[in-house]
């Protein structure tokens, strides 16, 4: 393993039975980095992160985590690591202060300086004023920060977060990342696993999966020079209608509804006056028709379409 690498994957394979939950995924992370690692509800991400967390044996491939490995070493990666996932492991009985005093010892964290860790962590996720409010009370917010102060109470040079946003509205998703950052620039290692596309944007480097295969691997702004053509954002009567419109005409690499409005891929930038002409002659009103530059999600759908070829997908429906 390379001692600049946080985390190292090679031919990795995860079978229950007949089912490939994990297939042949290989990539690295970078010590200090934020990696994202994204797709839809059953691509593969968990089970991953719990083969790296040493949870689960893989059936075939390598992985390491800080230079263990996670087949004849899982214990020594425990012990450095700090794992969050969606499902908030907190005591609803008991106060943020008594939380994490609770994880303190959990992890062994020197009594001496016990206390002064508390109190930095609860600074860092601003619970000051809801230090004695007991856990239950708290908004899904509040105990998403407390559940990552948890997790970080022993100073994990490697962090896991598993879909730990999930549910959390988009200010408070944003705070957190904000938090995220401030422990990736002092060092810490992070792969987080987020079905929300947006949430990339704050990684260094991206894997999509897709039915456990990694479809793709770069940073956002490589994935977007990969996309073909011309992306246009179609705000028209109907979404629905246009895109049924539209499925036969020569020319369309992808299009998916977002929303109230249509994103139609096209292989060249001329094609938007026989699009207008289409929708016109169905009489679909288009209010704006602008080029626009793809969204992640954009390229998670043309990255599945080129793996597994099938008609122009719709999402937001």
């Amino acid at each position: 393993m390379s001692a600049e690498n946080a985390i190292e994957i090679h031919d990795l394979v995860q079978r229950f039975g007949s089912f490939t939950a994990v297939d042949h995924v290989t990539f690295s992370v970078p010590r200090g980095e934020i990696f994202g690692l994204l797709g839809p509800n059953g691509a593969g991400k968990t089970t991953t992160i719990r083969i790296l967390c040493g949870i689960l044996l893989p059936t075939s491939g390598r992985a390491s985590v800080l230079g263990f490995d996670v087949a004849r070493q899982p214990e020594e990666i425990k012990k450095r690591i700090g794992y969050m996932s969606q499902k908030f492991s907190l005591y609803g009985d008991l106060t943020p202060q008594e939380n994490l005093d609770f994880y303190a010892s959990i992890y062994a964290v020197p009594r001496a300086g016990r206390a002064g860790r508390i109190s930095e962590l609860i600074e860092l996720s601003g619970l000051g004023e809801h230090r004695k409010t007991l856990t239950r009370n708290l908004s899904g917010a509040w105990r998403q920060r407390l559940a990552l102060a948890c997790a970080i109470v022993h100073r994990p040079p490697m962090l896991f977060l598993d879909e730990a946003t999930a549910g959390v509205d988009p200010v408070s998703r944003r705070e957190f990342w904000d938090l995220i950052y401030r422990m990736a620039g002092e060092g810490t290692s992070v792969l987080a696993t987020t079905h929300y596309m947006d949430e990339a944007e704050y990684c260094n480097q991206i894997g999509m999966m897709h039915a456990g295969e990694l479809i793709a691997l770069a940073s956002p702004d490589a994935l977007r020079a990969q996309m073909p053509g011309t992306l246009l954002q179609v705000d028209c009567a109907g979404p629905a209608q246009a895109f049924q419109v539209l499925e036969a005409m020569p020319g369309i690499l992808e299009m998916a509804i977002h929303g109230a409005r249509l994103h139609v891929s096209l292989a060249e930038p001329g094609q938007a006056d026989e699009l207008q002409r289409r929708l016109g002659r169905a009489g679909i009103a288009i209010r704006s028709l602008n080029a626009i530059q793809p969204s992640l999600e954009d390229i998670f759908l043309y990255m599945v379409q080129q793996r597994q070829p099938t008609p122009t997908h719709v999402v937001g429906e």
